[in-house]
């Protein structure tokens, strides 16, 4: 039994046929599940040998009759379906930057019957605690927000980094950020640079609400003050 056999036998099973009953001439689960497999292969990226990125954010546009009948059910097709993007990628040895979600939304655009699959790679973000005074400054990424402690910070991909991005166009000790009495931005060197809204920079000093780029990643610095 194929990945979309048992992917729309699960579904059906999860809500007792309704799925069944309720798409005839509309969207069907499966059809969705089918679109997510290709949007992995057609999105697949290899960075590196061995190594092949796909996204791991959808969202799922449907028209309005498409989504009022799928709203009922949307909690329980959303997990279903990032589930199957997620047994999809391991068969064909993909890589996840991050969390895979799916998210159905509404486009009044759309007729019934047809939908439309976009995606996007998130890194992943991780802060490493330290035992080191809490400033008021954070920094917030698509993961969530992330306190910063004063002193300085390792940003980059390598797994000692004080906050860790697992993003191929991050450098493993990408850049530094120094907290005192200023927030201080400094690249080390990395391979694709280090942007402060948009421009390229050695150094930086930032202020509240300076979007930081870091390879495909981004991060929005906050002073608390």
């Amino acid at each position: 039994m194929g990945l979309l056999d048992r992917f729309e036998q699960r579904v059906d099973r999860t809500v007792n046929g309704a799925f069944a009953k309720a798409f005839k001439a509309e969207v069907q689960p499966v059809e969705l599940a089918a679109a997510l497999q290709r949007e992995l292969d057609d999105r697949a990226a290899i960075v590196a040998r061995g190594r092949t990125v796909v996204p791991n954010m959808f969202t799922v546009a449907l028209s309005s009759e498409d989504f009022d009948r799928l709203a009922v059910y949307a909690e329980t097709l959303q997990g279903e379906l990032a589930g199957l993007a997620r047994e999809y990628a391991e068969d064909q040895r993909y890589t996840f930057l991050g969390p895979v979600t799916v998210h159905l939304q509404l486009d009044d655009s759309l007729d019934t019957g047809l939908f439309r699959v976009t995606s996007e790679a998130k890194a992943a973000v991780t802060s490493q605690a330290r035992n080191s005074q809490l400033a008021d400054a954070s920094l917030i990424a698509a993961g969530g927000e992330y306190s910063l402690s004063t002193g300085v910070t390792g940003l980059g991909r390598g797994a000692d980094a004080d906050i860790r991005i697992d993003d191929p166009g991050v450098s493993r000790h990408h850049c530094q950020l120094e907290i005192s009495d200023q927030a201080v931005l400094r690249d080390l060197g990395s391979t694709n640079g280090t942007y402060v809204d948009g421009v390229q920079i050695a150094e930086k000093v930032l202020r509240d609400g300076s979007v930081i780029r870091l390879g495909s990643t981004s991060l929005t610095f906050r002073s608390g003050r």
